[in-house]
Formats: C-alpha cells, sequence, structure tokens
C-alpha cells in the first residue's frame, strides 16, 4: 500500500458512522469510494491524499497489501458502511473518503506517447458509463479521457466503483471548451474520428496509422453537430441491423480494442 506498512494497527470501533448517503462526494468536497478495487487502486496511489478508511475486519483483510501504521480506520459493520454510500452500493466492507486528485492537463497527456489513443467524451453524463469507459481505457492503454467541465459527471464512488481501479490509473483532463480541445489535438498531430451509427465508413476504415483522438457521443443523442464538425472523419461500428445502436461504453471499449490491434 501507498504511504506505509502494517494493516493490522487500526483504531475505532463499530457505530452509527457520520456522514449522509450519497453518489460519492463527501459534504467536505472529499470524494468517498467505495467496493474493494476502488479503495485498493485509491490507497496505492501516491497521488491521492487520504483522510478515513471505515472498513469491516474482512473488508481490511481483502486489501492487497498493508496500511500505514498510524492510518485513521475506523471499524464498522456493513449497515453502517451503507449510510455512508450510495443506496444499494456494494461497498464489500471497504468506504474510503479522500481527496479529489489533482487536475490534469491536455498538453501533459498529448507530450507523452502518441501512440496511445485519447477518449473524448462529449456530454456523456451517466457516471457507471464514464467509469467503465475508464476501465476499458485501462485495459487498452489509452492516455487519458477528455471531457468538459460541465456536461460530466464529477469524480465519485460510483464513477470509480465503475471503473473498479482505473480512475487511479487513467488520466481524466477535463476542458472549458471540447471543440478548442480537439482543435489543439489536431495541432498536435491526433487524427480524430468521431463515432456516429449513420457514417459510411467503418472504423477500420477510417483508422489511420498515427495518433488517434476517438469521440463518443452522448447516450441516445450521439455527438452535438459542433464537436462532429471538428472530427477529421466519422466511422460507425459494423454492428448487426438486429441492433440500433450499443450503449457508449460497449461502443467506446469496442473502437479502443480496434485501435490497439490496428497493425495487426
Amino acid at each position: 500500500m501507498a504511504k506505509g506498512q502494517n494493516k493490522r494497527a487500526l483504531r475505532g470501533r463499530a457505530g452509527r458512522m457520520q456522514g449522509g448517503r450519497g453518489s460519492g462526494r463527501a459534504s467536505s468536497g472529499n470524494v468517498r469510494l467505495w467496493g474493494r478495487h476502488a479503495v485498493e487502486a485509491a490507497l496505492k496511489n501516491p497521488n491521492r491524499s487520504h483522510r478515513k478508511l471505515w472498513a469491516t475486519r474482512e473488508g481490511i483483510d481483502s486489501l492487497d497489501g498493508e496500511l500505514p501504521p498510524d492510518f485513521p480506520v475506523e471499524y464498522a459493520d456493513v449497515a453502517d458502511l451503507a449510510r455512508l454510500v450510495a443506496r444499494d452500493a456494494p461497498h464489500q466492507g471497504l468506504v474510503l473518503e479522500c481527496e479529489p486528485l489533482e487536475d490534469m492537463f491536455l498538453d501533459e497527456v498529448m507530450s507523452g506517447e502518441t501512440n496511445r489513443p485519447l477518449v473524448i467524451l462529449d456530454q456523456v453524463t451517466d457516471p457507471h458509463n464514464v467509469g467503465a469507459i475508464l476501465r476499458s481505457a485501462a485495459a487498452f492503454n489509452a492516455a487519458a479521457i477528455v471531457t468538459q467541465d460541465r456536461h460530466a459527471p464529477p469524480e465519485s464512488g460510483v464513477v470509480a466503483k465503475s471503473a473498479s481501479g482505473a480512475l487511479e490509473i487513467v488520466p481524466w483532463v477535463r476542458v472549458v471548451n471540447l471543440a478548442r480541445a480537439l482543435d489543439e489535438m489536431a495541432e498536435a498531430g491526433y487524427w480524430r474520428i468521431g463515432l456516429a451509427g449513420e457514417a459510411e465508413a467503418t472504423l477500420a476504415e477510417a483508422l489511420p496509422a498515427g495518433p488517434v483522438a476517438l469521440v463518443l457521443g452522448a447516450e441516445g443523442e450521439g455527438m452535438r453537430h459542433n464537436t462532429s464538425a471538428h472530427c477529421d472523419a466519422l466511422a460507425r461500428l459494423p454492428i448487426s441491423n438486429a441492433m440500433e445502436s450499443l450503449n457508449v461504453s460497449n461502443a467506446g471499449a469496442i473502437a479502443l480494442y480496434a485501435v490497439a490491434t490496428r497493425s495487426e
């Protein structure tokens, strides 16, 4: 674990917990994460500032690694933990309160390995979908996901649980103006491909050999016109006529796989 050793040195006792139920944003402005993968990844992330861990003894034992001897841990039972998280959230005996991750900037991620794709989300607001896309982005070695400041979910326990640890791995860049960000990607040499069901070319036909930025539209509505106008090409996934479309997180996973295997 980051920041020290010895997970056995715990303090506290089970009892009624402080703080209301929610999506994973604590009233203090901190973030509340739950579930083994999300909590374990956050604990191992040296860029996270941790505040407190509420846990069952079984939850502590499930962690891979050890906590610092002075880490603020409070034992709790399952019912107490349920009061700290979203309704029916699968907390798996672990709830961690920590500070949000520091902001990342577009030029930072574009200055890295350009063979790693960027994933741009145009007003994708469902935190489950954003979390699932983060997970796919980690699996297929994407450089970052990019969203707007507005019309995107905040960093939260729901996003982190759906991301299964990927929130701590994949940089999440928030920008004020998505069209301007797409222009900056073009200037940096990225070929911007927007996924659209009505496109004539398939994604395999549209993929170039160089740096790629995949643009995914909102659930239901798809990309806004101004966003698609800032793409170099539009492409579709060759799905069966039996289905009109795919969930945005499924489409993102398939598109990332296509980028990862394009040279094969």
